[in-house]
């Protein structure tokens, strides 16, 4: 059975990923760094869980230790948690603002791979799956016709650009996994307050094609739920 472990999946994105890839037959275990909220939605789910703070080493490392020693390894990794940092005019962002930011979606992302990585080296075919965003794509704020070039995001845009070339890079070094990145597209979460067109099925769509490609799959792709997104 494929085990795999979702970060931030106790609501949103990473709650609908959990109950999808549970029906695809993985053993999937939900990250949350509030033991209340990660117990509770586990149980709601009939999933396993862990507590991870993507912002703490001391608390991935002990996650990684709690993988190996109560599920046995890892298959799929899906660094989903994050943070929308605030919504302020491209003047107000200060740096403190900006870095809590990238610690938090860029860091947290580095922080991971890195602790979980032997666990990952020891599967028959490890998946990474980096959860990024249109407003970290060049291409896509280049696009005056998509909402994402109205957005004055300094710190999220910087922290998911920096996703997306930390995937390739993963990719290009660690070529016995399977590292890509998705953009679930403009979804109806927290970080939106609900105002996004997609479902959160839709939004997860392309999180679940890339964390069920299996060992032959691709790897350092950028895509959504209709195929390639420009970097």
């Amino acid at each position: 059975m494929t085990t795999t472990l979702i970060t931030g999946g106790n609501k949103s994105l990473g709650f609908e990923t959990a109950r999808r890839l549970k029906e695809h037959g993985h053993r999937v275990v939900i990250g949350a760094r509030d033991a209340q909220r990660g117990q509770q939605a586990a149980e709601e789910l009939g999933v396993e869980w862990v507590e991870i703070d993507v912002t703490s080493d001391e608390s991935v490392a002990t996650a990684a230790t709690t993988m190996r020693e109560r599920f046995g390894g890892l298959d799929v990794l899906v660094n989903n948690a994050g943070i929308s940092g605030p919504f302020a005019a491209v003047d107000e962002f200060d740096g403190p603002s900006v870095l809590t930011v990238l610690d938090t979606n860029t860091v947290g992302v580095v922080r991971t791979t890195h602790a979980f990585l032997p666990l990952l080296r020891e599967s028959a075919a490890p998946v990474i799956v980096n959860v990024t965003s249109g407003l970290g794509s060049f291409t896509v704020r280049g696009d005056q016709s998509r909402i994402e070039s109205t957005l004055p995001t300094v710190g999220y845009s910087a922290s998911k650009a920096a996703v997306n070339m930390i995937t390739s890079v993963y990719a290009q070094f660690l070529p016995e996994l399977r590292v890509n990145t998705v953009d679930p597209g403009y979804t109806a979460t927290d970080f939106n307050g609900h105002s996004g067109p997609q479902t959160v099925t839709e939004g997860t769509d392309a999180i679940v094609a890339m964390a069920t490609i299996g060992a032959d799959g691709p790897t350092g792709t950028f895509t959504d739920r209709h195929g390639a997104v420009g970097w």
